[in-house]
């Protein structure tokens, strides 16, 4: 089940593209699986048909789903390309981030790697 959170900061069709891939990963949907078109997933989302479209067309930039015309949009069976230096940079930058608010908390580096595991417990399903 994908949640929307509409007083997030993070665009509605960036939080659909998470939470299709959150599903990838805990195994909810696998290589091959059909999503739901566009139109339906608005409306169980009950968002605009266009933000569904551009998180669509994202994943589909990401090899992460194919659109077949005519049949759907499927989980692409290769959906795990190598990573850009330009990604790796982002993310070194996001984690940078992370560890400066973490810090204001009053975090150590213990607690915030026991965060990470936790993370990524729930992340595949608890295993």
């Amino acid at each position: 089940m994908i949640i929307i959170d509409s007083k997030s900061s993070t665009p509605i069709y960036e939080q659909i593209t998470i939470g299709i891939k959150e599903l990838i990963l805990k195994n909810v949907i696998k290589s091959g699986d059909k999503l739901p078109s566009v139109r339906e997933l608005s409306t169980i989302l009950t968002i605009n048909p266009n933000t569904v479209s551009k998180a669509y067309m994202e994943l589909e930039k990401q090899n992460i789903v194919e659109s077949i015309k005519g049949k759907g949009t499927f989980i692409t069976s290769d959906y795990r390309k190598p990573v850009s230096e330009e990604k790796i940079s982002k993310l070194i930058l996001d984690f940078k981030r992370l560890i400066l608010e973490a810090n204001y908390l009053g975090l150590e580096e213990n607690d915030l790697i026991l965060l990470l595991d936790e993370g990524f417990k729930e992340i595949r399903g608890g295993i």
